[in-house]
């Protein structure tokens, strides 16, 4: 990461968002914590704690439709979408041990990530919405085994 000197003029943070970013680091190491940003800084800290939850969020929604499309339409079943299924679960583990606090967010959001992942199942695959269960058939605990793919339905 670059470096720079936390001197004034400080930039403000809506008129250049990376140097403001890079000035607030090194007044961080400097260790001049009154001419911080603490407002913005703060709510820039809470977004990299969200974007987690986006990153888990998105991961689930992709690979809960491609267990879809290979448990409904298993005669369509390519390399890719084991490739993809395994991609998934190893990044959403990935990120689960980096921030523990978040290993049961997957859990807490499957029920709404659903809903998105079998409209994307049934636009991808062809097949009527309704060949899908309105509720997700997969425990979230299968849907995140390494070692789980469904049986065709």
């Amino acid at each position: 990461m670059n470096r720079i000197d936390p001197s004034p003029p400080l930039v403000v943070y809506e008129d250049d968002f990376a140097l403001w970013c890079a000035q607030q680091g090194a007044l961080l190491r400097a260790g001049r914590t009154s001419s911080l940003d603490r407002e913005n800084l703060a709510e820039e800290i809470e977004s990299l704690g969200r974007s987690q939850e986006d990153e888990i969020e998105s991961r689930l929604n992709v690979l809960v439709m491609h267990l879809l499309k290979w448990c409904y339409q298993p005669q369509k079943c390519t390399p890719s979408w084991r490739a993809t299924i395994i991609e998934q679960r190893m990044r959403i583990s990935k990120r689960l041990k980096a921030s523990p606090s978040l290993r049961n967010y997957p859990a807490t959001v499957l029920d709404e990530e659903y809903v998105t992942a079998r409209l994307r199942a049934a636009g991808e695959t062809g097949l009527s919405e309704v060949i899908f269960p309105e509720g997700c058939p997969f425990t979230i605990e299968e849907i995140l085994d390494p070692a789980f793919f469904p049986e065709g339905r």
